[in-house]
């Protein structure tokens, strides 16, 4: 059975389509002004590239925040729980997820079956999340993709003290008009998500294997602050926008699967 996950985040819209086994496709687009219509057209385009009729998707799910405002899905399921099977498909291995989006960012503990075990989560403060990265952006006039390599040449960091994003932004302000150097300002600000995001293992800890997910994984300065700031490496998937949506899909076949008739499912055993 083919199925689909939607996960309408603040800042962009993820659509996976999913065979059971594997993914047919995956697509990316952003959130907008109208999240609700922009997954509607998401939803359609992943149908004709994947080659998939409407009629052949057994079921959908939606997540994130715009989930129960797509009036396509058949059932709505949690970031975390969506998240947490996601990883565990492409990282059996996986213990501990770190996932930073748009606004907000989570830690989920989840266990040898890829059931979460506790989590913490982060939506009340834009500091340490990709809103705070992407107005950090603008500041110090430095593409978002060209983050992370404009932070490598030095080791050194300068102090983000404020756990504020207003605060830290007059900070870096302060720091630019003093004649700090742009890739010590950025080493600094990485260092300072990373803290602020693992601020929340203190009550459930952070087990190896960690997989880091969500749209600021793809900035490789985070990454490497993070590594640095654990003391382990990272597993990072190839588009780690998408675990989410992929997690929603793998949800719904499980749903599916569940309410298939007896007979059907001595049949399809066969």
């Amino acid at each position: 059975m083919i199925t689909c996950g939607i996960d309408i985040g603040s800042t962009s819209i993820k659509a996976v389509l999913f065979d059971g086994a594997q993914i047919i496709d995956a697509k990316v687009d952003k959130s907008g002004s109208r999240p609700a219509d922009n997954a509607r057209g998401l939803f359609h385009r992943i149908l004709e590239s994947g080659g998939v009729a409407r009629d052949d998707v057994g079921r959908i799910v939606a997540t994130g925040y715009g989930r129960n405002y797509f009036k396509e899905a058949d059932a709505v399921s949690s970031e975390i729980l969506c998240h947490a099977s996601g990883v565990a498909y492409m990282f059996p291995s996986a213990r501990t997820v770190i996932d930073i989006g748009g606004q907000d960012s989570k830690i989920i503990s989840i266990d040898a079956s890829g059931r979460v075990a506790n989590f913490a989560m982060n939506d009340r403060c834009a500091a340490g999340t990709g809103k705070f990265i992407e107005m950090v952006s603008l500041m110090l006039d430095v593409p978002l993709g060209r983050m992370g390599a404009e932070s490598e040449p030095g080791t050194d960091a300068c102090e983000i003290s404020s756990m504020c994003a207003v605060f830290a932004e007059s900070e870096i302000i302060g720091l630019t008009q003093s004649g700090t150097p742009v890739d010590s300002v950025l080493r600094g600000v990485f260092r300072s998500v990373a803290r602020r995001t693992l601020s929340m293992t203190g009550r459930i800890g952070l087990q190896p294997d960690v997989v880091f997910t969500g749209g600021v994984a793809l900035n490789t300065g985070i990454a490497r602050a993070l590594e640095q700031e654990t003391g382990h490496r990272l597993m990072i998937p190839s588009d780690p926008r998408i675990t989410g949506a992929l997690g929603a899909a793998i949800i719904a076949a499980s749903k599916a699967a569940a309410r298939r008739p007896v007979s059907e499912s001595i049949v399809g055993a066969r």
